[in-house]
């Protein structure tokens, strides 16, 4: 259902490695790799207004509450952005209105089909053969907690970092926008070499993959600008570790 079986055959593998193997960082940037019609779906759910929780990082400590934001430094905040917050099956809410959680239920349903399946055996075989190296959750502790749906809109920001965690071998970069343009901002900047960034703009479909340990894998978002039209930009983010 969910890939693209044509980005996925043997030679496409073996050029994906070449092209990981040869690039600063070591990244791909491959487009169709999922199925059309199936994330339009997902991108619908999450063009929906209820569901997102606004989410907080300094370069001093993750998950940084208002009142601790309102104390840190410009300099030292590195995120702010919206997490998609997964449907729950409260049964008080369930009862409450339970017509419209019925529906929000439903049609949130692919979504959550498409998170399993990015942290299940499928796809994260496909990851350990481009980057030759066995990837599995057998170690992570919240596995769940580390392939999500974010957006950022005019006001967010994602300021350089790296994502080179002890054994994270692999970061994902899927984007949801559909009919975004040049000149939307919103750009994946990695630092790259010799003051020569590399740019990927997040085009509907694009997938971006990196090892996070690689030479110039820090990277940052460039801002939305005052010309895009879109509220909104949406991206899943994936991490990966071995063992």
């Amino acid at each position: 259902m969910w890939l693209n079986e044509q980005q996925i055959i043997n030679a496409a593998i073996r050029a994906y490695r070449k092209r990981l193997l040869q690039a600063t960082p070591n990244h791909l940037v491959i487009d169709g790799l999922f199925n059309h019609a199936p994330l339009q779906a997902v991108s619908r759910v999450l063009q929906q207004p209820a569901g997102w929780q606004t989410q907080k990082h300094s370069y001093a400590a993750l998950y940084v509450n208002d009142e601790q934001w309102q104390t840190t430094a410009n300099a030292q905040r590195f995120v702010q952005r919206d997490m998609w917050q997964r449907p729950t099956s409260d049964a008080a809410d369930v009862t409450h209105n339970a017509a419209a959680a019925s529906v929000e239920s439903s049609s949130a349903n692919i979504a959550l089909e498409f998170l399993s399946f990015l942290r299940g055996h499928e796809f994260m075989a496909l990851l350990s053969r481009i980057f030759a190296v066995q990837l599995t959750d057998r170690n992570v502790l919240q596995p769940v907690q580390n392939t999500n749906y974010f957006r950022l809109g005019h006001h967010d920001f994602v300021n350089q970092h790296a994502d080179d965690s002890p054994g994270r071998e692999v970061c994902m970069l899927l984007y949801l926008n559909e009919n975004w343009q040049d000149g939307n901002g919103g750009e994946l900047v990695f630092s790259a070499k010799d003051n020569q960034p590399v740019h990927i703009a997040p085009l509907f479909n694009r997938c971006v993959l990196f090892d996070p340990a690689s030479a110039g894998a820090e990277h940052w978002v460039n801002a939305l600008t005052t010309a895009t039209k879109l509220q909104y930009r949406y991206n899943v983010t994936s991490w990966y570790w071995s063992e």
